[in-house]
């Protein structure tokens, strides 16, 4: 388990990276920009809702409870977006990191907490946020377990949510009804403690792990672990080939280890870059190759440089952005986009010299763009310079061609609607999955409008030639006369559709 560090922020210091191979093309950074106006105060945890409004918490040792979303103008921008109020926690209830994501109905679960406030508690307290109304209320965790705290957590293709339990092999897949959910136990198998691990979905619908080996910081360990979700077991991945995991080890066997890992991403090109922590010198990193299902070692960080704990997010064109920083929470954070070969450095944001990797949280936003909090009252977001990658758009293959305004449940069909991947990713402590489609629109005046999309029939990823299907509301304030929808799915679009709203 981390402890508690203290959170601050200062002005860019960024540190060149050198002795690793450069990108076979020439590569071109991308630009942050500043979200103009300032949150009600300081944030940190976000999740995309399916309005394409973000939804973020506020977070640190005087944590309130309450939540925000920050909502873009008119024409689609996040940069120059508001922000409103979007309720509170239950009264007791004020977690920094802990499990998450948007459901299939377009609500969000949180689940546990390392922290209640500056308090360490690993609680079983959970939440069901409705995003029709913007309430929150009390859910419960699985029966018997004393611990939740700083736990991983998905959506399965099939739309059921599994949940970790941080501090046991303990896992359980929940069917959501309303504020109540039914748990059923899974996760048989399990090598190791489900303690500071991350999970990756994968495009079969399986589970990568890294095992963090977690009370055994004399250990050398490289074992991977894939959850087969049809079977409900863990089972060997094989090995990482360079340990990802912080331990002692390393050190010379001293007592004292973090047993973090970096977050792990997947790739259209169906790998998975997983990245590492080294209290000791360079984080290593590995990728896992899913058509083999093997792992070979990537490149290591630059001096000190590693990821113990903090986020990192798919970009449109493929490539992965990291946020490392020295050793284990040492702060100056350097950013960098991995192409599959190599990481190219990029500039970091205003916060960056003070900032510690785990400050760090990514989400993919519908324009492509990657929003990033660190705990303080600063938003930034990275436009990266590619386009989409070849073949990652979601294509419509059916949606009615007139649409009226005000209307709930209007279907939608077509491919790809999930993305190649869940976008971003953190590990343990924070969940910010993107793999829906959102439904958006220009109407006839020239403003974007995002129509609240539910029901979705998969919650895969990198679904292919599938035909999957969602439902979506029209707001009714949107303008009538004639209009351009696309489908977005971890900020690529599909090719327009040409609609009238009625």
């Amino acid at each position: 388990m981390k402890v508690l560090r203290t959170l601050g922020f200062a002005v860019l210091a960024l540190l060149a990276w050198s002795g690793l191979a450069g990108a076979q093309e020439p590569f071109t950074p991308g630009t942050w920009t500043a979200v103009a106006a300032a949150p009600p105060s300081v944030v940190g945890h976000m999740l995309l809702l399916t309005d394409g409004s973000v939804l973020t918490i506020n977070a640190g040792c005087n944590a309130t409870g309450n939540w925000y979303r920050l909502i873009p103008d008119s024409t689609g921008n996040y940069a120059n977006g508001t922000w409103v109020n979007a309720g509170s926690l239950q009264t007791g209830y004020n977690p920094l990191y802990f499990a998450s994501a948007v459901l299939p109905s377009g609500n969000v679960i949180i689940m546990g907490g390392e922290y209640d406030g500056c308090n360490s508690v690993w609680t079983t307290k959970g939440a069901i946020y409705n995003s029709h109304t913007g309430h929150w209320k009390a859910t419960n965790a699985p029966s018997g377990w004393t611990t939740v705290g700083d736990a991983q957590s998905v959506v399965l293709p099939s739309g059921k949510f599994m949940l970790a339990n941080c501090c046991t092999k303990d896992e359980a897949i929940g069917t959501v009804s309303g504020a109540t959910v039914t748990w059923a136990a899974t996760g048989a198998g399990k090598f190791d403690i489900n303690d500071e691990e991350g999970w990756t979905l994968l495009p079969n619908g399986n589970l990568l792990t890294v095992d963090a080996y977690v009370g055994s910081y004399t250990a050398a360990g490289m074992n991977s672990e894939i959850y087969t979700t049809s079977k409900g077991t863990w089972a060997s991945a094989g090995s990482t080939k360079v340990q990802l995991w912080d331990s002692s080890a390393a050190c010379g066997g001293s007592s004292v280890a973090s047993y973090e890992l970096g977050p792990a991403v997947l790739r259209p090109d169906g790998t998975v870059l997983a990245t590492g922590s080294n209290g000791c010198g360079a984080g290593n990193n590995s990728i896992y190759h899913i058509a083999n299902k093997t792992w070979t070692a990537g490149p290591a960080f630059t001096g000190t440089l590693d990821i113990a704990d903090g986020p990192a997010a798919l970009l449109p064109d493929g490539n992965v952005l990291v946020d490392t920083s020295p050793g284990i929470f040492g702060t100056g954070s350097n950013f960098y986009e991995w192409d599959g070969s190599a990481f190219n450095a990029v500039p970091g944001p205003p916060n960056a010299s003070v900032d510690s990797s785990y400050f760090g949280n990514m989400l993919v936003l519908p324009t492509g763009q990657i929003l990033f909090t660190d705990f303080s009252s600063s938003v930034e977001i990275y436009t990266p310079a590619g386009g989409p990658c070849s073949g990652c758009a979601p294509s419509v293959s059916s949606v009615a061609s007139t649409l009226t305004h005000g209307s709930l449940n209007n279907a939608i069909k077509g491919t790809q609607f999930n993305g190649m991947s869940q976008g971003a990713a953190y590990g343990d402590d924070n969940q910010s999955a993107t793999n829906y489609p959102l439904v958006r629109v220009t109407d006839s005046t020239g403003k974007v409008v995002y129509c609240k999309t539910h029901t979705f029939s998969s919650m895969g990823v990198a679904t292919g030639t599938k035909v999957v299907s969602a439902l979506f509301d029209i707001p009714s304030s949107i303008a009538l006369g004639p209009a351009s929808l696309v489908v977005v799915a971890n900020g690529i679009p599909s090719a327009a559709v040409a609609v009238t709203i009625n």
